[in-house]
């Protein structure tokens, strides 16, 4: 397997992996003008990327995921979901799918509550075994915080079903396990975000304040402050889902 983590603009965090042998590659949140590094950086590796994937559809910056998918002749996948307000094709995701990067295994966790389409990615390497390596998690989960749930509207009734994705489907997994956020610290899309690029379930479960909340306390606490929204959301929103 190969993993490359790109820190791109407004605190985002993007990703290019896959298996060498196979010579496949998935590219997750590509961000607008970063799609000529992934096409890069693909061709000095020798591989194809198989699949774009966005986690969800992104309301802080505008997205480079079509772009990208049209440029190297992959699909550009979103969850399901997202067939309710995207006005464009893509290949939809459902739960618990797993798309094939030779050697490399991703399957799609459906983590709605930051967006109703928020996925994370687990990753597995199967020339290594048949036990997960890392989850990408989008902006489900952060490292030291959570993604907010009032992007949308109907901010309660988000946060709890964020609270559910949490202890449902990622809290759940290896404790050893790794984490690659979509944010690190600077973002729009939460609050109290790390500068650090990467966790371990494990250590978030300890460490990040909220996960060891209540319900009743997880909401309040997501919906009592709530931060401004990102600057320029709505553009970037009808840019996303081609409205």
């Amino acid at each position: 397997m190969f993993f490359k983590q790109l820190p791109a603009r407004d605190a985002s965090l993007s990703y290019l992996f896959g298996c060498i042998g196979h010579r496949k590659a998935i590219a997750v949140d590509v961000v607008a003008g970063d799609e000529s590094w992934f096409a890069e950086q693909a061709a000095a590796l020798g591989v194809t990327i198989s699949y774009v994937v966005d986690t969800h559809l992104h309301a802080d910056h505008y997205s480079g995921g079509r772009s990208l998918a049209a440029g190297v002749g992959a699909p550009y996948c979103l969850h399901e979901a997202a067939r309710d307000v995207v006005r464009f094709p893509f290949e939809s995701l459902r739960d618990g799918q797993e798309l094939d990067v030779g050697n490399v295994q991703v399957k799609v966790l459906h983590t709605p509550g930051h967006t109703m389409e928020s996925v994370s990615l687990l990753v597995k390497d199967l020339r290594r075994g048949d036990a997960p390596w890392f989850v990408v998690t989008g902006d489900t989960l952060f490292v030291g915080a959570v993604g907010r749930p009032d992007l949308a509207g109907r901010e309660v009734e988000m946060a709890s079903m964020l609270y559910d994705s949490l202890h449902g489907k990622l809290l759940d997994l290896p404790q050893e396990l790794e984490m690659f956020p979509a944010h690190q610290a600077g973002s729009a899309c939460g609050v109290g975000l790390s500068g650090k690029p990467s966790s371990t379930i494990g250590f978030e479960k300890r460490w990040n304040p909220i996960l060891s909340m209540s319900r009743e306390d997880f909401v309040a606490a997501l919906t009592s402050d709530v931060p401004p929204r990102p600057t320029g959301m709505d553009a970037i929103l009808a840019a996303n889902t081609g409205a």
